[in-house]
């Protein structure tokens, strides 16, 4: 029965633990400093995973990259004298990888003013643009004060055409200013999407804004205007915190309506054809090349070099050039492969479902080095089926709150079990060196506290004294009124001997009717006078029997002091009982402090 209830009391304080926990984390939660550190950690689990599962993804290989990287810098700085080159070689470069028919070349390059020292290149790009309506542009938005830069009006062709619902306003997608193409080359074509990408308060890209609102208008992210012409579609719809392109494509997303993009690997993943031998195959009419590279693809034409600072930090890499960005979130539109996170919701579920299995195993199981080898091998399995939950279904579960709540768990159960034990132990050895019907400590702890204390005496000069006790005439007493009766006596006495004993006194039961009290840093003077108390006190007081009758008790008393009554254990207990046999003697009722 006594196991039962333990048992019920352990699984009660693991339950409450739990509650405790997760009500700390849920608090904690409403603190940014907390959200923010488990944000971070929760992030770079995530770069981690994505670093794990990115080599084994294939990347469509229709999708090429048009790089200046830094060998094309090098030619065109040799070759022209600067940077950024004329809008006639961009013509030139249109009008070259159109020879092999790709399905899109998309310029992650802005073309903002017209070039007045070179009017003849502008008009060869915007002739280029116009023929082949497979070309697009790139705008910017940002948030310039009208005093800067005049915020400008769009034409209603450029802006997405949204069939049903609406995206919640947020930092990353609210613009109120742009950088436009020139005017031009918007009056050309209505192939033309914002590059905006956002940086983590890491600096790592992880997400990325798909649809932007400038002057209440939706305007939509360069590759989203790709995927949709690729997909031939005119418009989106958004449900459920999701954009719909059709049945199999749509773009879930997260809280701040950015999408989670999904990485193939590392720079240069994609394809890299080096601009500067576009460039050269023109020149030779080499047609053989541009067809081998650029046949059915998707070309993106943007800044690989270190010097023209369009590098980035992402999960899987350090350093990706952003034009790989875009690269990769047509890659995630195209094959359907956005990251979709769970509720935080979920996560608190999973924990508390993972800090249960872990409280349950680790109260009962008593090997601790088995209890610390599961909760490695269940984090451990964790992380494994976390990251191929992310991919083979390209869902982020939490790591952060399952591992934080997992290990928390661990421990406080195990300072759950110390502390039962601790208070198993303390009642094991209270009720070892108590007697049962006094409560006093027993005979054998009234030995071990006399050693400590002559100890203590010998070493350090602490002076203690000991207290005899006897009930008069208990043997007749227990004749006349019977043991039950004597028994209430003992119990009556003793509770005397504790109410005048201090917290720092050890009252015991010698045995029989015998009891005793060790006065520690007391002398004699002091002890006789506590002896006399305790005297008085049995005198005075009516003793309540069995029967209910009252009847009057005395004792006799017994006092020694260590160093003038003995310095080892056994002299001072002899002194004490030729003192409390003297009092006996002597009439009983009265305390004994001196022999002759």
């Amino acid at each position: 029965m006594k196991k039962d209830y333990k048992q019920k009391l352990f699984y009660a304080l693991y339950g409450l633990i739990i509650v405790l926990l997760f009500g700390l984390l849920f608090w904690l939660g409403h603190f940014t400093i907390f959200k923010n550190l488990i944000d971070k950690i929760e992030q770079n689990s995530f770069d981690i995973r994505q670093t794990i599962i990115s080599s084994g993804k294939e990347n469509n290989k229709d999708i090429v990259i048009l790089a200046i990287d830094d060998e094309t810098y090098e030619y065109i700085m040799d070759k022209y004298g600067s940077w950024p080159i004329s809008r006639k070689t961009w013509s030139d470069i249109i009008n070259t990888i159109e020879i092999a028919n790709p399905k899109y070349i998309v310029f992650d390059l802005l073309f903002l003013k017209p070039n007045l020292k070179d009017i003849e290149g502008d008009k060869a790009l915007i002739n280029s643009v116009k023929k082949y309506q497979n070309v697009f542009l790139s705008m910017n938005f940002d948030n310039y004060s009208e005093d800067i830069r005049k915020s400008p009006e769009y034409k209603d062709s450029l802006k997405l055409k949204i069939k049903e619902g609406k995206l919640i306003d947020s930092e990353y997608i609210t613009f109120r200013n742009s950088r436009s193409v020139m005017k031009e080359l918007s009056d050309v074509t209505n192939n033309i999407g914002t590059i905006n990408v956002t940086r983590e308060k890491d600096g790592i890209i992880r997400n990325i804004t798909p649809i932007f609102k400038y002057k209440n208008d939706y305007y939509g992210n360069l590759t989203l205007n790709v995927a949709l012409a690729a997909l031939n579609k005119k418009e989106v719809s958004i449900e459920n915190n999701k954009i719909i392109i059709d049945e199999k494509h749509n773009i879930p997303l997260g809280t701040t309506q950015r999408a989670t993009l999904n990485w193939y690997g590392k720079s240069k993943t994609y394809t890299h054809i080096p601009a500067w031998q576009v460039i050269k195959a023109q020149k030779n009419n080499d047609t053989d090349f541009i067809l081998d590279n650029f046949k059915n693809k998707i070309v993106y034409i943007g800044t690989t070099a270190t010097s023209l600072s369009d590098i980035k930090s992402v999960p899987v890499e350090s350093n990706l050039a952003g034009v790989e960005i875009h690269a990769t979130f047509l890659n995630n539109i195209l094959d359907n492969n956005f990251i979709q996170k769970l509720d935080t919701k979920i996560d608190f579920l999973i924990s508390i479902l993972i800090s249960l299995v872990v409280g349950y195993v680790v109260l009962n199981t008593q090997s601790v080095l088995k209890t610390i080898i599961f909760l490695i091998s269940t984090l451990v399995m964790y992380s494994i089926v976390s990251t191929y939950i992310m991919s083979q279904f390209n869902i982020w579960i939490g790591m952060v709150i399952p591992f934080i709540s997992s290990i928390t768990t661990f421990v406080l159960i195990y300072c759950e079990k110390y502390l039962l034990k601790s208070k198993d132990y303390e009642q094991t050895y209270r009720l070892a060196v108590t007697d049962g019907l006094t409560q006093l400590y027993n005979h054998r702890y009234f030995q071990e506290q006399m050693k400590i204390n002559l100890n203590n005496f010998k070493r350090y000069n602490q002076i203690f004294s000991l207290i005899l006790i006897d009930i008069d005439f208990f043997k007749k007493f227990n004749d006349t009124y019977g043991h039950q009766s004597g028994d209430c006596v003992l119990k009556q006495v003793a509770n005397i001997l504790k109410k005048y004993s201090r917290i720092s006194d050890i009252a015991c039961r010698y045995g029989g009717e015998e009891m005793s009290i060790v006065l520690t840093n007391t002398n004699k003077e002091e002890a006789t006078i506590t002896a006399n108390k305790i005297c008085q006190a049995v005198r005075n007081n009516k003793f309540i029997l069995a029967n209910n009758e009252k009847v009057n008790v005395t004792i006799s008393v017994g006092v020694a002091t260590a160093g003038i009554n003995g310095e080892e254990v056994q002299e001072m207990i002899e002194y004490a009982d030729k003192c409390l046999y003297k009092a006996k003697e002597s009439g009983r009722n009265q305390v004994v402090a001196e022999i002759d």
